[in-house]
């Protein structure tokens, strides 16, 4: 199944490329929107698995926004590839993997235009997202993919400048800037992947590639991580995990490359699709 964000309301894609506005089809049962989905999401799931008559409705692209567009936690993972660990200078960590949050004023649809800080350095990190479908505290690694919705694309956008500003670093508000959070362009739940933790991931900057990994890279998988986490802190439904970069940023690079005004990134992960974005200078420039 895949599940949309279509100018606020859940939409579900069929085969001809179209969807099913979720709340017309299960008349007013399920939706409009998309967290009310997610607060209910057995229920959800059993009525969607029944064949629906509802007329299938054309939409674009531009329409498409966050899947889950009001997370109440977006928790972000670093270094959990050992390769990008490496690139970054540091071993692979033993332990649960340094934990920090993208602000939720950064979301945004999978087809934006990012404004860039003015006098910043701005990467790329292309990363699969898992959203919370049924809330998870203290779930065991074997039970936590249950408790996964489904899997979708993210960038965790970084203004490495302000991210490593000292005394200490301040990653979550070097990652928060407007759009540093695009995600999309819709769940994909994990029966509809050949294998939900050996999926291809990458991202291009203007055509040329610049990261290429596979999600079995992963230090802590999806269903450890989920289970680590839920250890400490409550996953809710709705709730989105960006779970780590594979090797290839710009601030790995010898010499360093960021993103630019006029520069496009795509970016994509096998089985669920791509998103785009397009970078502009902030006014005054």
């Amino acid at each position: 199944m895949k599940l949309a964000n279509v100018d606020g309301r859940a939409v579900l894609l069929t085969a001809d490329d179209k969807g099913i506005e979720v709340e017309t089809a299960s008349g007013g049962e399920f939706g409009p929107g998309l967290m009310s989905v997610y607060e209910n999401w057995d229920g959800f799931r059993a009525w969607a698995e029944q064949p629906s008559a509802a007329p299938g409705v054309v939409f674009t692209r531009g329409q498409l926004g966050p899947p889950s567009p009001a997370p109440r936690q977006i928790v972000a993972i670093g270094l959990n590839y050992a390769t990008h660990a490496a690139e970054s200078g540091f071993a692979a960590p033993d332990g649960l993997p340094p934990t920090f949050t993208k602000f939720v004023s950064a979301l945004a649809g999978p087809d934006v235009e990012v404004v860039l800080p003015a006098g910043g350095d701005v990467d790329w990190e292309v990363e699969l997202v898992a959203v919370i479908g049924r809330t998870a505290s203290h779930v065991a690694e074997s039970e936590a993919w249950a408790h996964v919705a489904g899997v979708t694309i993210g960038q965790d956008l970084s203004e490495r400048i302000a991210q490593l500003a000292g005394p200490a670093p301040q990653f979550s508000l070097g990652k928060s800037y407007p759009n540093f959070a695009p995600v999309g362009p819709w769940l994909v739940t994990p029966d509809e992947l050949a294998d939900r933790d050996d999926l291809a991931l990458g991202c291009a900057v203007d055509g040329e590639t610049v990261q290429d990994g596979r999600t079995r890279e992963l230090i802590f998988p999806v269903a450890r991580l989920v289970s680590e986490l839920s250890r400490v802190i409550t996953l809710f439904p709705g709730d989105l995990v960006f779970t780590g970069t594979p090797a290839g940023v710009g601030l790995g690079r010898t010499p360093k490359r960021f993103l630019r005004a006029g520069e496009q990134l795509v970016s994509w992960i096998e089985g669920i699709g791509e998103m785009r974005q397009t970078f502009v200078a902030a006014q005054g420039n």
